[in-house]
């Protein structure tokens, strides 16, 4: 019997990140909290796309509609928060 996935994995710390829209912000920050490790290498190879390298590292990107769609996938790994002043 395998275990069980859920386990561990509740509470707020948990939670997927909150994308803002473009009109919102013009750049984000991106903060790897999750390691890539044990999730598919479609996701692995989205983190390496967007520029996460390994754990905590923190990246400034541009808000268009290509780096939503990467985040969105990989929402459960990062930390995402618009940038102050743009």
């Amino acid at each position: 019997m395998g275990r069980n996935p859920v386990v561990g994995r509740q509470g707020p710390a948990h939670h997927a990140a909150v994308i803002p829209a473009e009109a919102e912000a013009k750049r984000l920050t991106v903060k790897q909290r999750r390691s890539g490790i044990g999730h598919s290498e479609s996701m692995n190879r989205t983190l390496k796309s967007l520029g996460l390298r390994h754990y905590q590292q923190v990246i400034e990107i541009d808000n268009t509609a290509t780096s939503r769609g990467m985040l969105f996938k990989v929402r459960h790994l990062v930390d995402v928060t618009p940038v102050k002043g743009s």
